[in-house]
């Protein structure tokens, strides 16, 4: 078992998305015993055992439905020909296994100013592995961000481009200015894979004049129209610490599968707010 754990840690470090099947209980004769585990991977490799054979197989498509929704799951075998007989199992035993998510959300921050000091505390508070990107290296400084995993500075289109997203990739775009935020879009929208989320900050119009210059330099309008922005719930935000809790609010809710088409746009105090 020290594998699994040895690659739980690997996994953990990188963001990459897996679910634990653990057996917490046996009864009778059963192929398994108790504390054996199975990390799935979601690439569908895996490492360990439940004990083999379609029970396996069962747990293994729990576990990847596990790595989807991120809701823990306990399942119960019942290892006779009468529960199972297209399987033919005949231990006479009874399996009971925990299947839980092992994932870490990422939070890419482009921006290194009051609100994103602020965001990338709460939101790994919170549980995200926080990356901080921008163009100037005194705004990317340990002291700066002591809860940030990493920290990055050059051109704000490259960075953008080179990142690799995912269902597990959360990115606000808060940079000192219109230009830094149209390079951000810019370089996501070329980037390999899709976030989960996407939110940048400013005013409606803002995001008129911006999305449309971004149209003519070929960025697609499907991919535009899944841009949260003015970014954050609507809770009357006013200051850099509550703007923050509200885009990390609107974050929670697209996790969760809270966030629906309804969702009301942030007020005109808020609409105006910088880095």
């Amino acid at each position: 078992m020290a594998d699994v754990f040895t690659e739980i840690l690997k996994l953990r470090e990188k963001g990459i998305p897996a679910a634990l099947a653990t057996i917490i209980g046996t009864k009778g004769s059963t192929p398994g015993r108790e504390a054996m585990r199975l990390l799935v991977r979601e690439d569908g490799t895996f490492v360990g055992t439940v004990g083999g054979g379609c029970l396996e197989a069962e747990v293994f498509e729990a576990a990847k439905e596990v790595m989807r929704d991120e809701k823990t799951r306990t399942l119960s075998f019942r290892l006779n020909e009468f529960d199972t007989p297209e399987n033919g199992l005949l231990c006479g035993g009874e399996v009971t296994v925990f299947v839980e998510p092992l994932t870490v959300p990422s939070l890419h921050i482009f921006g290194g100013g009051h609100i994103s000091r602020v965001l990338a505390q709460v939101a790994a508070i919170a549980g995200f592995r926080v990356e901080v990107y921008e163009d100037r290296e005194a705004f990317v400084s340990e002291e700066r961000f002591p809860s940030a995993s990493a920290l990055h500075c050059g051109d704000f289109r490259e960075q953008a481009q080179n990142l690799f997203l995912g269902p597990l990739s959360y990115v606000v775009v808060v940079t000192r200015g219109h230009k830094g935020d149209g390079e951000v879009l810019l370089g996501l929208s070329q980037a390999q894979g899709k976030a989960r989320y996407v939110g940048m900050i400013g005013s409606r119009t803002k995001k008129r004049v911006l999305f449309r210059k971004l149209e003519e330099e070929g960025v697609p309008v499907e991919w535009l129209a899944r841009v949260h922005s003015p970014v954050g719930l609507d809770i009357g935000a006013m200051s850099h610490e509550e703007i923050c809790i509200s885009i990390l609010a609107e974050m929670i809710a697209e996790r969760r599968g809270k966030l629906g088409a309804e969702r009301v746009l942030p007020s005109l105090s808020r609409e105006h707010g910088r880095s």
